[in-house]
């Protein structure tokens, strides 16, 4: 017989969860971070924001939308380097958690001593593969959300996010200059008239 003698747990009690946003580039995942971190300021919750080091586009102290919409934030290169700190803080906000090698242990650890973490972050590469640290917190996860942009090509939704230019190096940090936001029909796009195409379409979207 189960004995379920003192396991209730008292609403003022702590109960720590994660919610995932997932999206391609330009999706709003950041502008959605935001909205719930202030949702919790409001009702007086002490948020710890943090963002990855090396993503300087726009502040090295504030995450950032691209409309410039910001929260005041610590950079670091590990989460684990403000476990101590975290613990001060009932609720977590990490953006671009992809990046973030330990973005899986940390987030568990914080949710099961009671804190509410907020994670947002690619869920694929430009290559359409998995960020495997990030999808591995789907099942640890309470919520999980996929966000849609708007094709920079035809305008349909996008969900997934294709590289302008060369590079293959799997971090380069950037915004239009780097990146845009396609349908499945446009990422599959392959010919140099595609690939010029979409240059010539970011270029006029980013003087709008």
């Amino acid at each position: 017989m189960l004995d379920f003698e003192n396991k209730t747990a008292s609403p003022s009690e702590a109960k720590g969860h994660i919610q995932i946003i997932f999206g391609p580039m330009f999706s709003g995942k950041t502008t959605e971070l935001i909205r719930r971190l202030r949702k919790y300021q409001i009702a007086n919750h002490k948020c710890l924001i943090i963002k990855y080091s090396h993503d300087t586009r726009y502040s090295e102290k504030e995450i950032s939308t691209h409309d410039r919409q910001t929260l005041d934030a610590i950079s670091v290169a590990t989460l684990s380097d403000l476990k101590n700190q975290a613990e001060n803080y009932s609720v977590i906000g990490i953006d671009e958690g992809q990046f973030f090698p330990d973005v899986v242990v940390f987030s568990e650890e914080m949710a099961n001593i009671g804190k509410i973490v907020i994670v947002a972050a690619l869920d694929g590469t430009y290559q359409r593969k998995g960020f495997s640290n990030t999808l591995q917190l789907v099942p640890l996860a309470e919520s999980v959300i996929k966000l849609t942009s708007v094709c920079m090509l035809c305008f349909e939704e996008a969900s997934y996010t294709k590289r302008i230019g060369n590079e293959t190096e799997l971090e380069i940090i950037g915004g239009t200059d780097k990146y845009m936001a396609v349908c499945r029909s446009c990422y599959e796009s392959s010919s140099t008239e595609a690939v010029q195409m979409d240059k010539l379409t970011v270029s006029n979207n980013v003087g709008l």
